[in-house]
């Protein structure tokens, strides 16, 4: 925590403790008005992070630049960095305090990951059976409709774990009105747990729950993130979560759901430049663009590959090109390797996108934890034995954007992209 806690100055938003019931009805008028004095930030703020990784940086040309463009002073937001979302690194995810952040730092598109409520309305959350994770609902009376009940942990005479604490509240679940009385939180849980307030725990040691406290923690519709991220003065990229529910759900198709997404931003009069719809379900993408081709110009084909062998081929990225998919969203892990050097260099799925004619967005930077200490995991598993130092994310950065092309960076503190972009003059 040492060196995120620091980065927090600039951005003070909520407060340390997570209560546990619901927000009542004048709690729900305060954060109303606070949503209306939400204005476009003035000035990007960056905090102390990107400089701490600058300096962090083994010596090297790339360290002088940084360091030069750190001394330069304003910075200005950019579209390479891409709020994944909000700034969960520190913010509970998917809250208007997440999103305010990542604006503040400089992300110039945000994302609300879309799921759908009993009621069929459209709400900001990564997953549609998330909610036990990243929401206080065991803590609230809706906890009594959620698809799996809250079970503590079991354990053997010797303490040993035999079965892990578990339960699962979907969107799906509960009315949209019933979803607004909710408070976001950092997503963790807690396996060992004997109670829900230990189980509503579990968060990272290198994340904070600072930020989770009694009045943030403020929950959006698909709608409000529009509102809200036409007040921050930034673009959008929505992803449409893959239903757990049957589909179709109470004469709900997927193919509406598709197009309800779509409809909201035109009903907001949001232009479809400003828009970067998302799917890892390659029928979304292609329903976008056939049926909505002024929102399927910018859609974008997110790739669920969990190691290299899982990546398309290149006959298949070519195919997707042809069928009119322009955009292709890979984890980082998909685009980089290491040379005979142990330098970071493109891989070979990398070149093949180019080479198929595809744009290439990325996800997702500062979700690792402390890198120097040499189990990164997924997003860094094919170049992990060339990362030494938290330095070296601008490493990834440099090679992703010069030599790999892409347009942009999901990160979970937006700051460190913002940077680079910036530094690397790119917009």
């Amino acid at each position: 925590m040492r060196f995120i806690l620091a980065a927090l100055a600039a951005l003070t938003l909520g407060t340390s403790a997570m209560a546990t019931g619901p927000r009542d009805h004048r709690d729900h008028h305060r954060h109303d008005r606070d949503m209306r004095g939400i204005e476009r930030p003035t000035q990007v703020e960056l905090g102390p992070r990107p400089f701490f990784l600058a300096d962090d940086m083994a010596e090297s040309p790339l360290k002088q630049q940084l360091q030069q463009c750190a001394r330069n002073g304003r910075f200005k937001p950019s579209d390479f960095s891409i709020g994944h979302r909000g700034a969960p690194l520190q913010f509970p995810e998917h809250t208007v305090e997440s999103y305010v952040a990542a604006a503040r730092m400089g992300a110039g598109i945000l994302e609300c990951d879309v799921a759908f409520t009993q009621d069929k309305e459209l709400v900001c959350r990564h997953a549609q059976n998330d909610l036990h994770t990243t929401t206080n609902i065991l803590a609230t009376p809706l906890a009594a409709k959620c698809t799996t009940p809250f079970s503590p942990a079991t354990f053997g005479p010797d303490g040993q774990l035999i079965k892990s604490a578990s339960a699962e509240c979907r969107t799906s679940d509960i009315t949209l009105a019933e979803f607004k009385t909710l408070r976001g939180k950092m997503d963790a849980s807690n396996p060992r747990a004997r109670t829900v307030q230990e189980y509503l725990g579990g968060t990272a040691n290198w994340r904070t729950d600072l930020y989770s406290g009694p009045t943030s923690g403020t929950l959006l519709t698909h709608k409000e993130s529009i509102e809200l991220f036409k007040k921050l003065g930034v673009k959008m990229t929505p992803e449409l979560k893959s239903p757990v529910v049957e589909m179709p759900f109470n004469g709900f198709t997927q193919e509406a759901y598709a197009q309800k997404l779509i409809d909201e931003y035109r009903q907001a009069g949001v232009h479809p430049s400003r828009v970067w719809a998302q799917s890892f379900d390659q029928r979304d993408v292609l329903y976008w663009v056939r049926n909505e081709p002024a929102f399927g110009r910018q859609a974008v084909f997110l790739d669920d590959a969990n190691t290299v062998a899982d990546l398309p081929t290149a006959q298949q990225l070519r195919e997707y090109k042809a069928q009119g998919i322009r955009i292709v969203a890979p984890p980082t892990f998909a685009l980089l390797s290491t040379d005979s050097n142990g330098r970071i260099v493109p891989s070979a799925y990398a070149r093949n996108a180019r080479a198929a004619g595809l744009d290439i967005i990325t996800w997702t930077l500062e979700r690792s934890g402390v890198l120097a200490d040499g189990n990164n995991g997924f997003y860094f598993q094919t170049f992990d034995s060339a990362i030494q130092r938290e330095g070296d994310v601008y490493r990834v950065l440099d090679v992703l954007a010069k030599e790999v092309g892409v347009i942009g960076v999901f990160s979970d503190w937006p700051a460190t992209t913002t940077f680079y972009a910036n530094c690397a003059n790119l917009r």
